[in-house]
């Protein structure tokens, strides 16, 4: 996840010479991101059903050599249309098999303190792109986009494809339970190790309600990973600097999977999750009226530390509701919702831009989309009190 989310987030150190390479408009170049952001989370379904019947190494090394072949076909394109093709649906489909599989295979492994566990497991993502945005727009002013992306392709394949095939789905090959636990341990109940299927989950209110809610906050967390950076350099900052705003992201993104997973583990994951998803709300009002860069610079740690919180989130939540026996598909289709957000949002914020001069109103949409998310999100029921009634 360090490697496949480093490099999707990196995009904004390549949006300043993509636009100057092919003379595109902001909300062009946001297509090639909504594209690959979308497929992320659009085949976790797919992804995750694959994983739970052959395991998540063969499906995640799989994605990592799609996104190494995407991103070296990319340092080749003459036309914005192959970028597309090449960075959208290369990178997209690599960490759409990679992620869910791998975020997916923790979840059996734990139960008493599973937040956490998997806010360690991610922290990937945060570190990834609190160090890939920056290296890259260095590399981009050093030795070109086009070099630029032939290394991230080799880092891909050597980072995330190493990554990949360490993964293990199932304590139980090594005699355990979750927690450590030997397999026989007493206490150990059903749905700890097994859950409802992919059907019986899918029907249910809780599963519903936290589509509806993650589909919600896609908007507001996708745009800024696309249109901060360019917004900074709205302001007068330079592209490096503009760039660094991603990486504070992912500073802040690693403090809240590591903060925010340990305190859902002790006051609630529900209670958590409901006061992550209103500060986020919260947060984009604060982007819409900052007019200076230290108040972006403030926007992105925060925002960072409300989105590491919120991811490490909602896979425990999922696995808290229905047990871990059908945990990738069901990943994947509570997800699924986010590929149409992340599609939307980040080209309507660029267009809405290019016709406006302005991202005040698309802000504004994001952060209304986030406060009804909060909604959703207070009618979860309670997972332990959810599964006594079931």
């Amino acid at each position: 996840m360090f490697a496949g989310f480093g490099v999707g987030y990196s995009f904004g150190a390549f949006f300043t010479a993509l636009e100057r390479e092919f003379a595109a408009r902001r909300g062009d170049l946001s297509i090639v991101f909504a594209i690959s952001g979308s497929l992320y989370f659009g085949l976790g379904l797919a992804s995750g059903a694959a994983a739970d019947r052959w395991g998540p190494r063969r499906v995640a090394f799989l994605g990592m050599a799609i996104m190494t072949a995407g991103l070296a076909l990319a340092s080749r394109a003459d036309a914005l249309w192959q970028i597309y093709l090449a960075a959208g649906l290369g990178v997209g489909i690599g960490v759409g098999f990679s992620y869910v599989p791998s975020v997916g295979a923790v979840q059996p492994w734990f139960v008493r303190r599973r937040a956490f566990a998997t806010g360690i497991a991610i922290a990937g993502i945060g570190a990834g792109t609190l160090v890939i945005p920056p290296v890259a727009a260095w590399l981009v002013g050093a030795i070109g986009w086009r070099d630029s992306y032939l290394v991230l392709a080799a880092g891909t394949l050597l980072v995330g494809g190493t990554g990949a095939l360490l993964l293990d789905s199932r304590p139980q090959r090594r005699g355990l339970a979750p927690d450590g636990l030997p397999a026989a341990s007493p206490g150990i109940g059903p749905r700890a190790m097994s859950g409802l299927d992919f059907r019986a989950a899918a029907r249910s209110r809780p599963f519903r309600l936290m589509a509806i809610a993650t589909f919600l906050t896609s908007f507001g967390i996708f745009v800024p990973f696309v249109h901060l950076a360019p917004a900074a350099i709205d302001l007068g900052a330079s592209e490096r600097a503009a760039a660094s705003l991603l990486g504070l992201i992912g500073a802040g993104s690693i403090l809240g999977r590591f903060v925010i997973g340990s305190a859902a583990d002790r006051l609630g994951r529900r209670r958590v999750l409901i006061a992550v998803v209103a500060g986020q709300a919260a947060l984009l009002v604060f982007w819409m009226a900052a007019g200076q860069l230290w108040m972006l610079a403030v926007f992105a740690v925060a925002f960072g530390l409300s989105y590491g919180g919120y991811v490490a989130l909602v896979p425990t939540l999922c696995a808290d509701f229905f047990g871990a026996r059908a945990i990738g598909a069901i990943m994947g289709a509570v997800f699924s919702g986010v590929a149409v957000g992340c599609l939307l949002g980040p080209p309507l914020a660029g267009f809405a831009f290019d016709r406006l001069g302005s991202y005040t109103w698309p802000i504004g949409a994001c952060a209304l989309l986030s406060a009804l998310a909060v909604v959703a999100s207070i009618r979860l029921p309670d997972p332990e009190g959810w599964r006594a009634d079931g």
